[in-house]
Parts: C-alpha cells; sequence; structure tokens
C-alpha cells in the first residue's frame, strides 16, 4: 500500500541504504542484496502521528515529568517542546511497535500560544536533537477556547477570559510580530538593552511568531468548534498566512468546504467525545466527510495509548465512513495515517508514501493493516530495521525499564 494510488499486489520493494530506491514488480535484487520474502503479509509507509505528547509529558505520569505546558504566560512562543523532550519515555518503543516511524511533538494547549513543536525519527537516541528529523519545518502551537481562558482567565483573574479576549490578544500579538519583521533594523537588534540607542533586547518569542507570518514556522492550532476555526481563519487572513493545520477539529465536518477551499489540513480523532462541552458534537464519520470534500485529513492520537494502534483508529474511520453511505477506500484511509499528516508537517518530500526517493520508512504488518488482529512485524525507519517483532529486544528499551540495581 504506496498511500499513492492502488494497492500494487505481489510488488516488490527495494531499499538501498536510507532511501527507496524502487517500487513495482519483478524488481531484480542487486548483488549482496538482503532479500526478504513477505508473501502473505501487508507493507505500507511507516505511520506518522501530527500530535502526540510523548517524552513531554512521558510515562509514567508523574509531576516531575510534567513538561508540556509552560503555563506561566498565556503567550510563549519562545518555548521549544524538543528542549523538554525526555528521549527514555518508553512510550517511544510502544509507538513504534505499533508502526509509527515518525512523530510530531507539540506543547499543551494551556496556552493561547504554547510554544514550538518538532517532528522526529523515532530511531533510539541520547537527546532529542539526535531523534530531530534534519530540515523539518518548525512549528507553532495555538489554542482557542475553553482551555486559555480557564487556565487564565477563570484560574488566575487574567487575560484572556472570553474568547473575545483570546482573539484580542492574538491579533495584537501578531501585530507586534508583523511590525517587528518589518523594521529593517530588527535584525542587528543585541542580546541585550542599550539605553544609550534604544535597542531592545532580542526576543525570540517575536522572530517565532514573525516565522508564521511568512511560511516558515507552520501554525498547528487546537480547535474544537465549528465557528472557532472560521473565526481564526479569518483573523489569519488579516496578516496574510493561514494555519497549516486545526488539529482535533471535532466539528470540522460542518465547515468542510471552507477548509478545502482555504487549503487548511484537519488533524482529527475517531471517537474522542464529550470531555467538555467544545467536543459535544463530535462524529465519527468526521474524517470521511473531509476526505470526501477534499480536505487532507490526519488521524492523531494525543496519547500515550492511542498512537500504539493508529492503524485500527483509521480502520475505525473508515467503517465510520461506509455507515455515513461514503465510498472509502483502504488506500484513502492509509493516506490518513501517512501521506496526509506528512503534509501537515511540511515533510511529504521525505516521507509518507512509498516512492522513490523517498526515506526508506517502511511497516511490513502481519495481516491487513485495518484488522484488529494485524501486528507491525518489522519497522524501517531511514532504511534501517528499528523493531523486529520476533525479536522483542530489537528496539532499545527504555533505561527506565530496566529496573533499579538491587542493593548488594
Amino acid at each position: 500500500m504506496t498511500a499513492t494510488g492502488p494497492t500494487l499486489e505481489g510488488a516488490d520493494l527495494l531499499l538501498r541504504g536510507s532511501r527507496i530506491e524502487a517500487v513495482g514488480w519483478n524488481l531484480a535484487a542487486p548483488p549482496g542484496a538482503h532479500i526478504i520474502d513477505l508473501e502473505g503479509r501487508f507493507v505500507t509507509p511507516g505511520l506518522i502521528d501530527p500530535h502526540s505528547h510523548l517524552g513531554v509529558y512521558p510515562s509514567p505520569r508523574t509531576r516531575a515529568h510534567a513538561d508540556g505546558n509552560e503555563a506561566t504566560d498565556p503567550f510563549t512562543p519562545e518555548v521549544r517542546a524538543e528542549e523538554s523532550f525526555w528521549p527514555q519515555d518508553p512510550g517511544l518503543r510502544r509507538a513504534v511497535a505499533g508502526g509509527v516511524t515518525t512523530l510530531h511533538v507539540l506543547p499543551g494547549s494551556a496556552n493561547l500560544v504554547g510554544g514550538q513543536g518538532f517532528t522526529l525519527k523515532l530511531r533510539p537516541a541520547a537527546s532529542a536533537a539526535g531523534m530531530r528529523l534534519a530540515g523539518a519545518p518548525s512549528t507553532m502551537k495555538l489554542a482557542c477556547g475553553e482551555n486559555p481562558k480557564r487556565v487564565y482567565g477563570q484560574a488566575r483573574k487574567r487575560a484572556p477570559a472570553t474568547r473575545m479576549g483570546e482573539i484580542a490578544l492574538l491579533r495584537s500579538k501578531l501585530e507586534k510580530a508583523r511590525a517587528w519583521a518589518a523594521d529593517p533594523d530588527h535584525e542587528t537588534a543585541d542580546e541585550d538593552s542599550d539605553p544609550a540607542t534604544g535597542k531592545e533586547p532580542r526576543d525570540f518569542g517575536l522572530r517565532a511568531l514573525a516565522g508564521t507570518l511568512d511560511g516558515r514556522v507552520l501554525i498547528q492550532n487546537h480547535c474544537y468548534r465549528a465557528d472557532e476555526m472560521l473565526l481564526r481563519l479569518s483573523l489569519f487572513r488579516e496578516f496574510d498566512t493561514r494555519p497549516r493545520a486545526f488539529h482535533h477539529a471535532v466539528e470540522a465536518y460542518k465547515i468542510r468546504d471552507q477548509l478545502a477551499e482555504a487549503e487548511v489540513g484537519a488533524v482529527v480523532w475517531v471517537d474522542w467525545w464529550g470531555s467538555k462541552l467544545e467536543m459535544l458534537d463530535s462524529v465519527p464519520a468526521n474524517a470521511a466527510l473531509l476526505d470526501a470534500a477534499g480536505v487532507r485529513v490526519a488521524l492523531h492520537s494525543d496519547s500515550a495509548y492511542d498512537v500504539q494502534h493508529l492503524n485500527q483508529e483509521a480502520a475505525k474511520a473508515m467503517a465510520a465512513g461506509w455507515r455515513a453511505g461514503l465510498e472509502v477506500e483502504p488506500e484513502d484511509a492509509i493516506r490518513w495515517v501517512t501521506a496526509h499528516p506528512a503534509w501537515i508537517l511540511g515533510i511529504d518530500d521525505r516521507t509518507g508514501t512509498l516512492e522513490a526517493g523517498k526515506d526508506a520508512d517502511v511497516v511490513v504488518w502481519s495481516g491487513n493493516p485495518f484488522s484488529v488482529y494485524a501486528h507491525a512485524d518489522l519497522v524501517f525507519i531511514n532504511g534501517g530495521l528499528v523493531y523486529d517483532r520476533a525479536r522483542p529486544g530489537s528496539y532499545r528499551i527504555s533505561d527506565f525499564e530496566l529496573g533499579i540495581r538491587s542493593a548488594p
């Protein structure tokens, strides 16, 4: 299943180094090639989770490990999830065992602007930098609705306390970033202020926010309600920019034509519902309805558990589309966890499909990946075998799970 078109039955896949060299039938194996007979099994691109908090809210979920929300101010574009990420999170290994090869880790949604996310490959490494996908665009996490006004307005009696307060504060900050970017002298700002010249200290938050205005930093916007998504689209148009995608987006099906026209993606669950008022109009056919309208829709986990079975989430979303009377094919559903999240993260030139020249991020499944009985048998990242279900120790176990040394 290439995620580019029809399923190729009985086809061959040739990996060379870190890349896919060819996909097709009757490919000739080069001298010295390692040949794996996969008759009866399925091959897909590595799955991509475009919205995760693994590593910044790692297992076990303790206060000591809670590093996803810099909830000290509603506006923190300068913080970076990469600088909270713990590469020893046991959840990373479980994600790989579920066929996930690429992860996008974001700050949480307590803040109106929560900070910068980063994209990584799930290869074991000692640091976040060692896992980061080189060249992947930076992203900016924004949130709207209940979360920012609850954390600040209700809990601390400060702005934003209302949805209109959220929009006003965000508009003010975006205008400040636009003015900063238009200043020809902004790149010469010193690290420290200089009263003699009037120079202000370098503002890393403004720099990052200015990147969202020129498209260098992709806006990933947490938002549930259809009316709020439309409001955000209108606000961003004032600044000649737009979000790359709305995340969670449980009411996106109500505005699917507008999202398609704006070329804005949607990152959704299948059946998370009702944990707060913003989620009451969630429908399981959301993904299928969006896809039918031409929206690049992706499924996400937002969970240390759902990330372990994104293939089954895609199956549930496909079945919900069938029940709604939509003609959804497996070739559509596989793109919801591969090609589409790759586009949302700006890495579709690198991964997300089985095509010559793409990164060799490949999963071999024991059966149809949309079956509840299917397991990821083999997982390759950049051409390297990182997980083999037949060898439980093939993916490095977190040091945290090795136990504590016994007393002498």
